[in-house]
């Protein structure tokens, strides 16, 4: 899968990494790089009125998705949208109240599935976005579509909001594992056509976010994580061929390698939690990788910032890297230090 160092100008750089081409330079992007750390999107947000008008929007969500990619010249450019778009289409209310995070109801704990009316029609100003995007787009700039992996999603749909260890929708699971099974499985049915139209939208690579899974035991796991993102890729892979999938388990830890080698993804993500010289160790020896800077090292800047890029450079340069942080980066974030490990990176040889 690996073939020899390259940076040829006639590929997408991030692109090609994610097929296994080890670049002398690693290609960066930022997960939630268009966000609320740029003066340029707190003024549009202001100006639509609110996350979801602004996500629905398909010249409004395509600006701020470019936007970053104008400021720092990215390598990769990822969809600007959320993961909850899934239960919104699936007959959920979806809001986003100040400083309260996302809410759905009905909350299924209490509210059984069936009884959801399916909007599937919301889903159609991501695609025009993405159609916008791809035609705005420098020619070398891989763009990136997502979706909220299985259990992860699941998690809000089943409780109505975030939590701090998803203790409702685990107890769940338990207690009614068909009807939790059957959650899963619209989730992945409906993210493989989601992705796939993503991809026929124009975007090139798709990643799988699931931001929770840190929470499960591993037999839980196995079920819950690995199962449902193992059948997404399959059918993915079948639709799409070609396509890089990337899976981002958060907080999986020691069950990394598991889920690496029985999901089919492409390429994994990191959290910032893992050691990277325990990944490069412990993870198929051809598998790109991406991640895994501290939000929060971005944020302190100087001479740990340096530190910090530098270790993980290290580690991984003996496999195609994507170069990115092991969550999303924060608001309070500096452009200087975006800035700074933009040149840090840039200036590997």
């Amino acid at each position: 899968m690996t073939n020899p160092t390259s940076n040829s100008p006639a590929t997408k750089p991030l692109l090609a990494t994610l097929r296994g081409e080890r670049q002398a330079v690693p290609p960066l992007w930022l997960m939630r790089q268009a966000g609320r750390y740029l003066p340029e999107y707190r003024a549009l947000r202001a100006e639509k009125g609110g996350f979801l008008a602004l996500a629905t929007d398909p010249d409004a969500a395509a600006e701020v998705t470019l936007q970053p990619i104008r400021r720092f010249g990215f390598d990769g450019s990822i969809l600007f949208s959320d993961i909850l778009m899934i239960p919104w289409a699936l007959g959920q209310d979806l809001s986003f109240g100040v400083g309260e995070g996302p809410r759905l109801e009905p909350a299924l704990v209490d509210h059984a599935l069936d009884r959801l009316q399916p909007v599937m029609g919301r889903l159609e100003p991501v695609y025009g976005t993405v159609a916008k995007v791809a035609a705005a787009l420098p020619p070398e700039t891989t763009f990136l579509g997502f979706a909220g992996s299985p259990w992860t999603v699941a998690t809000y749909m089943v409780a109505g909001k975030g939590s701090k260890d998803q203790s409702e929708t685990r107890r769940f699971a338990y207690a009614d594992p068909a009807a939790f099974g059957a959650i899963i499985d619209a989730i992945a049915d409906n993210t493989v056509e989601y992705l796939a139209r993503q991809i026929e939208a124009g975007v090139d690579v798709v990643q799988l976010f699931d931001s929770w899974s840190g929470s499960l035991s591993p037999a839980q796991f196995e079920r819950w994580v690995i199962a449902p993102t193992a059948s997404i890729v399959d059918r993915l892979h079948a639709r799409c061929p070609g396509v890089p999938v990337i899976g981002f388990p958060k907080g999986a830890g020691g069950k990394l390698p598991a889920y690496a080698r029985e999901t089919g993804v492409d390429a994994i993500g990191l959290d910032e939690t893992v050691d990277p010289v325990w990944a490069h160790a412990s993870l198929p020896a051809d598998m790109p990788v991406q991640g895994n800077l501290d939000p929060l090292a971005l944020i302190a800047g100087g001479a740990d910032l340096d530190a910090a890029i530098d270790r993980i450079l290290a580690a991984f340069v003996d496999r195609p890297h994507v170069f990115n942080l092991g969550h999303g980066i924060l608001p309070d974030t500096p452009i200087a230090h975006v800035e700074q490990l933009i040149a840090r990176v840039r200036s590997t040889t």
